[in-house]
């Protein structure tokens, strides 16, 4: 299955897409992980949002989100560094449903970020708060590991960033 992508700032969303991008959120990584935590949290209305939806089922069923920010902040609990809009993205709020998984559906999410970022900033520093157990998938796109694991909300997380692309990497 190949899905369907939206990006779009929240503004422009529906208010049924972000009904279903905060109800898709709060079932994996509220209800899923046990684990009440303030997943909104100010930061949506400045972010840009992927969606990709299931175009076989009627309706076109959300299954899979991310969102992008302008600069690097550290996450609660990280010892890194803030940097800012000029030089670095932040991805987070990666989720799949859980109907999903299985189907390379977070690598085609991840996939796609790189690519929006690739195309809209630049060569830009990618950062991430992954979960720890996720270090290698994010590994795989050539995210590495900063600093030591920590707890956010109580989960092992570790921060990576995904160096910007050189001009000789780039030819």
């Amino acid at each position: 299955m190949i899905p369907h992508f939206l990006w779009a700032k929240f503004d422009a969303l529906t208010g049924h897409q972000v009904h279903d991008l905060l109800r898709l959120r709060q079932e994996v990584f509220v209800v899923e992980q046990t684990c009440p935590y303030p997943d909104i949290d100010g930061r949506d209305p400045a972010a840009e949002h992927l969606l990709a939806f299931d175009p076989t089922r009627k309706g076109s069923a959300l299954i899979g989100v991310l969102r992008l920010l302008d600069g690097a902040v550290a996450p609660h609990g990280s010892p890194l560094p803030t940097l800012f809009s000029p030089e670095a993205t932040s991805i987070g709020r990666v989720v799949v449903s859980p109907e999903y998984r299985g189907i390379k559906l977070g690598a085609m999410l991840l996939a796609e970020a790189i690519h929006q970022i690739e195309t809209t900033r630049g060569a830009h520093i990618m950062q991430l708060s992954a979960q720890a157990h996720l270090e290698g998938f994010y590994g795989r796109f050539g995210f590495v590991a900063v600093g030591e694991a920590y707890l956010e909300d109580g989960i092992p997380h570790i921060d990576m960033r995904r160096p910007a692309p050189t001009a000789e990497s780039a030819a």
